[in-house]
């Protein structure tokens, strides 16, 4: 049978994203102001894997005690690919970090293209500039070979952050391992690798965090996924409103229109690829 959609409810992510898409935008002018809820008074835990529905909703609590636990899709119960209930709330749990993290970069990078603010040097190399200030257009200039070389990058990051406990690292995200928690690049598997051991890492690469307590990490996590909701249904916002004007009336007349289209990464003039 289809692992994917075998008699356990198992499931494949990308068909739950397309199919909740315009609610999420519905929801976002009626929820996003709730995602910076105060977590200062929430007592502190340990934001690791949780295992069952019930610490789920323990945790909704604590990072938005208005909107508690919301699961409308019951996918707390699911269990994906036949790996467990456990793993899969392990893969929810990391999912959700991971995607906030990037709509945040993305909120603040839209926000910083849109006002014009960049680095005194050339964006890409030869010679090629990028004109305007819509950033979804500014996207449409990248070179091809620019473009690939950013997917070859987040490629081998994601690659690197799936291997687990098969090299030595800590345990997978499905496996007990900590959601959200990156891997380091200094553990024993990349000393035994040439031509040396030792880089940057990608999470707190100058160990401003390491010293701190666990209380405050837990809370920092707690910060962390709400301001992830937040920034998901601020990016999502704005490329709403850049393809259909009026679509969310606080930005109707702050975000510049986009013809393109905001879910292709390569435009007509990436026709010479061979995918």
């Amino acid at each position: 049978r289809d692992p994917l959609r075998g008699p356990n409810r198992s499931t494949s992510l990308f068909s739950i994203i397309s199919s909740t898409m315009k609610s999420a935008i519905l929801l976002s002018l009626a929820l996003g102001a709730s995602a910076f809820t105060n977590v200062a008074n929430a007592p502190a835990r340990n934001v690791a894997m949780k295992e069952s529905k019930a610490d789920l909703q323990a945790l909704a609590k604590e990072l938005n005690p208005i909107v508690g636990f919301y699961d409308p899709m019951d996918l707390a119960s699911w269990n994906f690919w036949d790996q467990g209930n456990e793993a899969t709330i392990g893969f929810l749990r990391h999912s959700e970090i991971k995607h906030g993290r990037v709509a945040m970069a993305a909120f603040v990078g839209y926000i910083v293209h849109a006002n014009g603010i960049r680095f005194p040097w050339p964006q890409v190399g030869g010679g090629v500039t990028i004109e305007g200030n819509n950033p979804p257009e500014m996207w449409d200039q990248v070179p091809m070979n620019a473009k690939l070389q950013m997917a070859a990058l987040i490629f081998f990051l994601e690659w690197y952050s799936e291997l687990g406990g098969r090299v030595g690292m800590d345990p997978h995200y499905m496996r007990g391992g900590k959601p959200g928690k990156y891997p380091s690049f200094n553990n024993e598997a990349c000393k035994a690798a040439p031509p040396g051991h030792f880089m940057l890492d990608l999470f707190d690469p100058f160990g401003f965090s390491k010293n701190k307590s666990q209380e405050a990490k837990d809370r920092g996590l707690l910060v962390e996924l709400n301001n992830g909701r937040a920034a998901q249904l601020g990016i999502i916002g704005f490329l709403s409103e850049a393809k259909i004007p009026g679509s969310v009336p606080m930005l109707s007349g702050v975000i510049q229109h986009y013809d393109g289209e905001v879910m292709a990464p390569f435009t007509n003039a990436d026709l010479s690829l061979p995918f």
